[in-house]
């Protein structure tokens, strides 16, 4: 998660993190197999709900905060406010920075086809971790783990959105960004060409990785930064 002003919420990489401009509360929560969902999003929850609250750790109030995650971090993000919104809407964040969540478990998007494999993600892969985390696969289709099923987006805040060219998970998180606009939320979509999934862990080795990641940086400073 990150935040505008002397404290903040944040997790993508340090060189993002540093070009935001904000500070970071990277959080640890608890990991499937041995904590399955909802663990996870309980703990992410949490975390949030905690930094609302105006700690004394924090010394002076963030003047804004967001909540950010890449790849499983950004479902967590998006699942975060879709809980927020509903049972503690005083907690929610300005913004939710999803890049390259997994907004549909049940993969039934075309790039789970397309991108199968080959591109440094395979399907196969995606899939064993959701049976990780969501052991019955019946339930991948739950509006409370998959964020895309969810029947009402209204009332989330403002969203920026980062899908890669040669990503399975592409096609869904771009299906979130325009049920967001469908919904009311102001929405930033980027799709980077040529780019893979976990592109912003590829910053330090990849020009082209650190340069998205310095525009997902760009965006969250201005948009924590604006009035």
């Amino acid at each position: 998660m990150a935040a505008a002003g002397r404290s903040a919420v944040l997790s993508p990489t340090t060189g993002c993190a540093d070009g935001s401009g904000a500070a970071v509360l990277a959080i640890g929560y608890r990991l499937a197999p041995e904590h399955p969902w909802p663990t996870s999003v309980d703990d992410t929850v949490a975390a949030l709900r905690w930094v609302a609250s105006a700690p004394a750790e924090f010394g002076e109030a963030p003047s804004a905060v967001a909540v950010a995650g890449d790849s499983a971090g950004g479902t967590l993000a998006a699942l975060a406010c879709l809980r927020l919104r509903d049972e503690y809407p005083a907690a929610l964040p300005r913004l939710q920075a999803l890049l390259y969540a997994n907004t549909d478990l049940t993969g039934g998007q075309p790039s789970m086809r397309e991108k199968a494999a080959g591109w440094g993600l395979d399907v196969d892969t995606v899939r064993f971790f959701n049976s990780q985390w969501v052991p019955d696969q019946a339930r991948w289709s739950d509006p409370g783990i998959s964020s895309l099923h969810a029947p009402d987006l209204s009332g989330l805040p403002s969203a920026l959105i980062a899908t890669a060219e040669h990503d399975p998970l592409r096609d869904e998180s771009e299906a979130y960004a325009r049920r967001l606009r469908d919904a009311g939320v102001e929405v930033e979509l980027l799709r980077e060409p040529g780019l893979i999934h976990n592109f912003m862990l590829l910053d330090v080795i990849s020009p082209a990785c650190a340069a998205a990641a310095g525009r997902v940086a760009a965006d969250l400073r201005a948009r924590l930064n604006a009035p």
